[in-house]
């Protein structure tokens, strides 16, 4: 088993910079093709929101700067990917990745598409093995993050976040966060090539953290079945925050990556009440592999 095809939803931000060096290490892992893709923003979704009292002319006015600041964002990307593939010129770059060959090696290309970017997103993400998605900014409430949610819920396929700041290692210290719950159980399927690769696996546990379902003991065993040996350790949070004792515990082991399933709770709970998922995805300082 190995991860082929990655695609990397860019943005020209600077966690879209350093998800680009993440995405990178992982192809390179894997001698993998790395997509990145670039969703601009189609005017003509802007006249449905404009809602009633605008006149015509106000609205093709809001259209055509929507145009204009879309247009330039997409430049701006395009200058990021042209100046990445200068730096890293070992690699293959493709024109067409929907025709593309497998070809020994890592090989990048690029595309943008004009849409709503949830929908594209989502849907392009399905013809990948997994999406890489650039760490929610500093200032961006993590649950209005549409690319993220819309590969975690809406494209079958795992996501894995990259950290704010790209790591020196990746998969080599694995550490799976277990609950119980079926979407921990798909993160574990979704990260095995990762877990048979790693020099060391631990499946960090927790009263507070479990679920309805099998524990730690169970996915221990079922590990062994794939020739993976895990160890598995409890961890205890050191407030009422579940998430911040999880990254204490996958900072403890010294993991440069964590798995874990997403939204084991409700996503509207956590928007309202907080929880688990949402703390790693605001404060995880390391790459995390999710699936919901």
């Amino acid at each position: 088993m190995a991860y082929r095809r990655l695609l990397l939803p860019l943005t020209g931000t600077a966690a879209g910079e350093a998800a680009l060096a993440t995405a990178l290490m992982v192809a390179r892992v894997w001698n993998a093709h790395l997509h990145c893709l670039h969703v601009r923003v189609d005017a003509r979704d802007v006249a449905p929101l404009a809602g009633e009292g605008l006149s015509g002319a106000m609205i093709e006015e809001m259209m055509a700067a929507t145009e204009r600041e879309s247009g330039e964002r997409a430049n701006r990307v395009r200058q990021l990917f042209e100046r990445f593939t200068t730096v890293h010129g070992d690699v293959t770059l493709v024109a067409d990745a929907t025709t593309a060959v497998k070809t020994p090696g890592v090989s990048l290309s690029f595309e943008t598409i004009s849409g709503r970017e949830e929908d594209v997103v989502a849907q392009q993400s399905r013809l990948f093995d997994m999406a890489v998605v650039p760490h929610p900014e500093a200032e961006e409430d993590v649950s209005s993050s549409d690319a993220l949610h819309a590969v975690l819920f809406d494209s079958g396929r795992p996501v894995l976040i990259a950290p704010r700041v790209a790591p020196a290692t990746i998969g080599t210290r694995v550490v799976i966060a277990w609950n119980g719950s079926a979407e921990s159980a798909a993160a574990v399927a979704a990260a095995l090539p990762w877990l048979h690769r790693a020099q060391a696996v631990r499946i960090l546990y927790s009263e507070d953290y479990q679920r309805r379902g099998p524990g730690a003991e169970g996915i221990q065993a079922y590990l062994r079945w794939h020739d993976i040996e895990a160890e598995a350790v409890p961890f205890k949070p050191a407030t009422r925050e579940v998430g911040a004792g999880l990254l204490g515990a996958a900072r403890d082991f010294g993991a440069d990556l964590m798995c874990q399933g997403a939204y084991s709770h409700s996503r509207l709970r956590q928007l309202i009440l907080g929880g688990v998922t949402r703390h790693v995805l605001e404060n995880a300082d390391l790459p995390v592999l999710m699936c919901r």
